[in-house]
């Protein structure tokens, strides 16, 4: 097990996280997936089922050590985390939708990270009792994921001139608590960090730009808007590293295991800014897109509309 400072710090930063995302959501925002049901249904097969094959992959072409391969895989089971919506933002896409995407996966991830992580334990650690989410642990991993959501949607329909006070003031001090945490848990487990660094630094880059292109490619393949792509780019390639490392330090208790997180969680944020202004270079602003097809007469829309079906 980590210091005190990762054992008590990174749940009461990951529960300060998810009762800012409670903050800023409300009932409609579950409603809106009737607005774009075939960009949340793509994006959520991609991020429940492609994502663990993928990652599953990856581990065992790189023949990670059982441990860490569970830890991989406990990352991959993650859903999207709140800094999806600011690269969304700021790479024009529908953060709406992000909205909609994480408060989903949030609930889903209830049920579907104990499996996952269950079944990469059973694979790669068979006879270990010592591991795994039973039920009881289960229970700690709705604690940790929907109660502060929870709480921050009562709050925000009980007091909602208080909610929207508290949003920026929650985020910073959300911010602040996690460097601060996240920082002592590298100083406490520097060694074991730095010995492991190397051997996950590629799985976890690859792994990202995975996640990013997937979310974005198979959404336009399917014919989804561009603002909607990035929006699940974004959403399934920038994991909840924080909830993956909690879960392993606190509720499994293994450090090791939240390595792979803890390499992601640094090196995602570079992968993804660089992911972001290949896109847009790649594209045009989908704003400038939309006004473009609306402002089209008919016949240069059909011209449009088959050139884009050729690619």
């Amino acid at each position: 097990m980590g210091s005190a400072l990762t054992t008590i710090g990174l749940p009461v930063a990951l529960g300060i996280i998810m009762f800012g995302l409670g903050l800023s959501l409300t009932p409609g925002d579950f409603a809106r997936v009737a607005k774009h049901p075939k960009a949340v249904i793509i994006a959520l097969a991609c991020q429940l089922i492609v994502l663990p094959a993928l990652c599953l992959g990856l581990v065992l072409v790189f023949q990670l050590p059982p441990v860490l391969a569970v830890g991989m895989m406990l990352l991959a089971a993650s859903p999207g985390g709140t800094t999806a919506n600011l690269y969304s933002h700021l790479f024009r896409g529908d953060v709406a939708l992000n909205i909609s995407l994480t408060a989903i996966n949030s609930v889903l991830a209830v049920f579907t990270l104990p499996l996952i992580t269950n079944l990469a334990i059973a694979y790669f650690l068979p006879g270990d009792d010592t591991l795994g989410l039973q039920l009881a642990k289960t229970v700690e991993v709705f604690a940790i994921v929907l109660l502060p959501v929870i709480v921050g949607m009562l709050v925000r329909w009980w007091r909602p001139g208080f909610a929207d006070r508290m949003d920026k003031p929650v985020r910073i001090a959300s911010v602040v608590i996690l460097v601060v945490v996240i920082v002592g848990a590298i100083v406490s487990n520097l060694d074991l960090l730095l010995e492991n660094f190397g051997s996950l630094a590629a799985i976890t880059v690859i792994f990202c730009v995975l996640s990013l292109s997937v979310g974005y490619l198979v959404p336009r393949m399917l014919r989804v808007g561009p603002a909607q792509s990035i929006a699940s780019s974004f959403e399934i390639g920038i994991h909840n590293a924080t909830l993956a490392i909690v879960i392993a330090q606190t509720v499994i208790g293994s450090v090791e295991m939240s390595l792979p997180a803890a390499v992601y969680g640094v090196l995602m944020f570079f992968v993804a800014l660089g992911f972001g202004f290949l896109i847009r270079r790649r594209g045009p602003a989908p704003e400038r897109a939309d006004a473009a097809a609306a402002a089209a007469p008919p016949a240069a829309a059909g011209t449009a509309g088959a050139g884009e079906a050729a690619s």
